[in-house]
């Protein structure tokens, strides 16, 4: 089966479940799924009932779909997304993104918990991503391309929406949350950097370093909608001197501190 027809075929089951038609689509990220507790829930839908999408196995990832109102505004949240790491192909990591493209959203708004590469970002700051670096072995656009989908090369120069990053950035500012402007690194996983590979992704540029984000924002860049991606400084990887061994609890732990100030931002945002 074609990857349009398998879009098609997971709208038309949801379409089965619930009519209801968001605006906006939200990819909650490690620690970030508190969000969904705020959500007035129209219909979620276990992510293990929906054709041809994956199940998510990383821990606090809770892998369903939710569709409801925030800030009065239609919207359909990922609680829980999906990983290269977890032995899934890039296709299957973004078949959620083409499917929320397909129920008709006009916005992509992208969180993530990640480590940071810039002495100025600190545990807990928000990083508004403006650009990023591709380091993953695999593209999720590999392949036959379908134009029903998107172009063949799509060009990357305004895949981060500077209006979206404008209006984010001045949320966080007037709410006093330290917030920057910077670069993702997306890194394969599922191991953490070692200390030379933080020292290369600060040398080349990056502000910040994850697993996921960047095969998701490519395909929402290949279908022409406009994404924007907030990360939360789980833990700092530099200066290299100062590296300390970090755990999943501690990343989650550090992530969900300042979940309130990611969803304050997006509930904003959507006013």
């Amino acid at each position: 089966m074609q990857l349009y027809d398998k879009i098609q075929e997971t709208i038309q089951y949801i379409r089965k479940e619930t009519d209801f038609q968001p605006k906006t689509g939200i990819i909650l990220g490690t620690g970030l799924s508190g969000l969904v507790d705020e959500i007035q829930v129209v219909c979620s839908l276990d992510y293990a009932t929906l054709p041809h999408f994956p199940i998510s196995t990383v821990q606090s990832h809770r892998g369903k779909l939710v569709f409801g109102y925030l800030s009065g505004q239609a919207i359909v949240a990922m609680a829980g997304r999906f990983h290269y790491y977890e032995g899934y192909s890039m296709q299957q990591v973004t078949f959620p993104v083409r499917v929320l493209k397909f129920l008709g959203i006009q916005n992509l708004f992208i969180s993530n918990a990640a480590g940071s590469t810039n002495a100025a970002m600190e545990t807990g700051d928000l990083v508004v991503i403006k650009d990023h670096i591709n380091l993953q072995p695999e593209n999720p656009l590999r392949g036959t391309n379908d134009e029903r989908l998107g172009p063949r090369f799509p060009d990357m120069l305004h895949t981060y929406d500077k209006d979206l990053r404008k209006r984010a950035l001045s949320i966080a500012q007037q709410h006093e949350i330290r917030v920057h402007e910077g670069v993702y690194v997306g890194l394969q996983g599922p191991n953490l950097e070692t200390p030379a590979e933080y020292n290369y992704l600060h040398t080349i540029g990056g502000d910040v370093v994850g697993m996921s984000t960047v095969p998701e924002v490519l395909v929402a860049r290949h279908m022409n909608l406009p994404v924007l991606v907030v990360s939360v400084v789980s833990n700092k990887c530099y200066p290299i001197e100062n590296l300390t061994t970090t755990t999943v609890e501690e990343v989650i732990a550090a992530v969900e501190a300042t979940a309130p100030k990611l969803q304050l931002v997006i509930k904003k945002l959507l006013m």
